[in-house]
């Protein structure tokens, strides 16, 4: 609770930084005011010092540098522009990250192993006890005394789940992501088991998918399985993915019986044949019986000695419609396959889907640029007809960013409209807005500098950012209009309103970056979800600021020369 206290309090002193320079001789005659006057004149003339000494800066410092920037006001927009290209830049590279949800580690570490169906009971208890042993040892390695608050298996079917619940994460020092790696390096491989799978973020909005879910689609299974074989080789080359599962699952051994021509000669159909083989591998249910409170059923079947082995499969007698028997061998041929338990289409198209986790997620766009770009071409290339996409979280992210696009496009139109109407102008809401793509220039440094990944929450942070920055250019505009009525040149006109209103910019953007500081910089784990809509807000303003008292009125200056250009 401090430290979020701490950071308000030291925003509020920061709110005229340049105050620092006459702290001590502010104290000083504060104390011979107090001799001489009551307590709060001493506090007035106080604060008439700091405003002296604030107007000072913006007549020392500030107005000289806007002369500057503004004698050279093309190079001043040059310079703008460039960083504004270089940081979008970079956030496009993948270099920032990006992630749909922020993910919160939660207080539970999990591990999820799935062996095939039809595993022994036996291997599934030896698999868990593994598993369960390999936690505990993780947690002897941490030492971390009271990090381990007990922890619970449970087998369904053929999928062993192992929970360890650990200290809420303001109090341990161990995080989950931690916990998690070195339990996945003390585990090592479970023989035979199809997929193993970490997570450290059960429940929310940003927890569940996997970092990286690849679709692939063809016609032909055989290919296909090999395809997502191949590609899931290929994630577990790179160090940065974990967990990663080629999505076939082949299910239980199963025989497939196709009907040969003697057998379609003699009348046999398909399912006269797989009839009949039930009936004498399973059996028939001829009668039940009453047994006390009990029923009983009796079942009708081959010995077990002529149904126990694959060999004598192809002996077992079948009746044909003439009423003769004939080998099962001679009229249908033995196919040997998997049963499926779960088979998946698209557009009639058998799928499967790759998947895999990024650690840190963040890298999850590079990821995917250095397989676009290597290695899917020639996988398509290798299997014709192969289809390859992105779903799970990458297709919600497309979507969802589709649909920010055309928010921020509403956004734009709408404060242009707004701005265009009272100003009367078509050329000066432009100059207004020009803080927009310079506010994101902001929430994106501000990302960097407390790294943070770029996420959903922080592009809405951008959007609300949007009708906020405008405000300072807002009133710095307007009162150069005013300038200008009164009979101002061009020049003159937005060097005394950059200067008359630096003081409530820049204690407008100040207090705003204050209320937000908390947020910011909170580190519980209720916070962590909001923290990137905040930082966006606090430093795309903070950045904005900047802009509308530098840039902002060389752009002015530049419309001006435009004007005058065409006049000629």
């Amino acid at each position: 609770m401090f430290y979020p206290v701490a950071i308000v309090v030291a925003t509020v002193f920061t709110i005229s930084w340049i105050e620092a320079i006459l702290i001590l001789p502010a104290h000083l005659a504060f104390k011979e005011s107090v001799k001489e006057h009551t307590f709060f004149h001493a506090i007035e003339r106080q604060q008439q010092k700091v405003a002296q000494a604030f107007n000072r800066f913006v007549e020392n410092v500030y107005q000289p540098f806007l002369h500057f920037c503004l004698r050279n006001r093309y190079p001043t927009i040059l310079a703008g522009f460039f960083i504004l290209i270089v940081v979008l830049a970079y956030a496009k590279s993948g270099r920032l990250g990006f992630e749909m949800m922020p993910r919160i580690e939660s207080n539970r570490a999990v591990v999820y192993a799935t062996l095939p169906i039809g595993t022994p009971q036996s291997v599934m208890e030896k698999a868990n006890q593994k598993m369960i042993a390999s936690g505990l040892k993780t947690m002897e390695d941490f030492g971390e005394e009271g990090l381990n608050q007990g922890y619970k298996s449970k087998i369904n079917e053929n999928e062993i789940q192992v929970t360890f619940y650990l200290l809420d994460g303001e109090i341990r020092q161990t995080s989950t992501s931690a916990f998690n790696d070195k339990w996945r390096e003390n585990l090592g491989k479970i023989a035979g088991a199809e997929s193993l799978v970490f997570k450290k973020d059960i429940g929310g909005p940003g927890g569940g998918k996997a970092a990286l879910t690849i679709e692939l689609s063809h016609r032909d299974t055989t290919q296909l399985e090999a395809a997502a074989q191949e590609l899931a080789d290929v994630l577990k080359s790179f160090s940065i993915a974990k967990d990663v599962d080629d999505g076939i699952s082949t299910g239980k051994r199963q025989i497939d019986f196709e009907l040969l021509p003697l057998g379609q000669k003699l009348g046999l159909t398909a399912y006269e044949i797989a009839r009949q083989v039930r009936y004498t591998t399973y059996g028939k249910e001829a009668i039940r019986e009453q047994h006390g409170r009990n029923e009983v059923k009796i079942m009708v079947r081959q010995i077990e000695n002529e149904r126990n082995s694959e060999a004598i499969i192809d002996d077992i007698k079948i009746k044909t419609p003439a009423g003769g028997f004939v080998r099962l061998g001679d009229v249908a041929k033995r196919i040997e396959g998997n049963a499926y338990t779960q088979i998946s289409r698209r557009e009639g198209k058998r799928i499967i889907n790759v998947t895999a986790n990024v650690e840190p997620e963040r890298n999850t766009p590079q990821l995917i640029a250095s397989l676009d770009e290597e290695f899917i071409p020639k996988l398509q290339q290798k299997y014709p007809e192969l289809k390859i996409s992105y779903q799970g979280r990458q297709a919600e992210t497309k979507e969802s960013g589709k649909s920010l696009i055309s928010s921020f496009l509403l956004v734009l139109a709408v404060l242009y409209i707004m701005l265009a109407i009272p100003f009367a102008s078509y050329t000066q809401p432009f100059i207004i807005m020009i803080a927009i793509p310079f506010g994101i220039v902001g929430a994106f440094l501000g990302h960097m500098l407390l790294g943070y990944s770029l996420s959903m929450v922080s592009i809405l942070g951008v959007v609300a950012l949007c009708g906020v920055v405008v405000n300072d250019t807002l009133v710095l505009i307007d009162y150069a209009n005013s300038m200008r009525k009164e009979g101002h040149k061009p020049f003159e006109a937005i060097i005394l309103a950059a200067s008359r209103r630096f003081r409530p910019i820049f204690l407008t953007t100040a207090t705003t970056f204050g209320g937000l500081a908390p947020m910011i910089y909170e580190s519980s784990i209720q916070a962590k979800f909001m923290i990137p809509m905040a930082i966006s807000l606090g430093y795309g303003i903070l950045f904005s600021t900047i802009i509308s008292l530098i840039l902002v009125p060389a752009i002015f200056m530049m419309f001006e020369d435009i004007k005058a250009f065409v006049h000629r």
